[in-house]
């Protein structure tokens, strides 16, 4: 399993191709959870092609479940807060663990803020839902840590019922197949274009870098 605090990771060459983001508020067949809104409107943004293809997933789904957008683009003073509030609160918990291992342990569940997907407009948090906005069961929430989930957050954890196996097993053909890549410790995170799809992807370089926004 490939974290984002591996170098390799890090190593990959940041280039952007200039897309812009869009508003899913405006994509009428991808439909947004308002958990993690905020006044910028910043959850409900998305780089061009990623939103494309999950309006290409959500075609391929079973009739009567639809695609939950929970986080799209994350500024970087918010990437911030999460990454060192996360890390920190780590840091109180086992106060044996030196700063490499608080670090490493740390982006299981947050990315670094310099490599944070989220930060790119190419990542995204999201769930399955019925059409009355019923979330299907998945093992956990969205969002649930890996300590407090008992690692039943990782895309491939047996710990969970069978039948959220079969949900995730559901997200992850529609994603697949066009084009996103899941971080393995977190379900409900995919992403395109930026570098820890490209190192998943074996391309040498991105194509979206972190996004300035007045979003921001």
């Amino acid at each position: 399993m490939i974290l984002m605090s591996d170098p390799q990771v890090a190593a990959i060459r940041t280039a952007d191709n200039g897309e812009p983001l869009v508003d899913l508020r405006d994509v009428a067949d991808l439909w947004l959870d308002d958990r993690l809104s905020d006044e910028q409107g910043a959850f409900a943004r998305l780089r061009l092609t990623v939103a494309e293809r999950l309006s290409e997933a959500q075609r391929r789904l079973p009739a009567g479940v639809r695609l939950l957008v929970v986080e799209g683009y994350r500024p970087r003073r918010l990437q911030e807060s999460y990454f060192f509030g996360y890390r920190d609160g780590l840091r109180e918990r086992y106060q044996d663990w030196g700063a490499q291992r608080l670090h490493v342990e740390a982006s299981k569940f947050v990315a670094p803020p310099d490599l944070a997907p989220h930060g790119t407009g190419g990542a995204v948090d999201l769930t399955l839902c019925t059409e009355d906005r019923v979330e299907l069961d998945m093992g956990t929430r969205v969002n649930d840590s890996p300590e407090a989930s008992l690692n039943a957050c990782y895309t491939a954890a047996r710990n969970i019922p069978a039948a959220a196996r079969l949900n995730r097993a559901m997200l992850w053909k529609a994603l697949t197949e066009v084009g996103l890549v899941n971080y393995p410790t977190e379900w409900w995170h995919w992403s395109y274009g930026e570098r820890y799809w490209a190192l998943s992807s074996g391309v040498p370089n991105t194509l979206y870098g972190p996004v300035v926004t007045d979003l921001s």
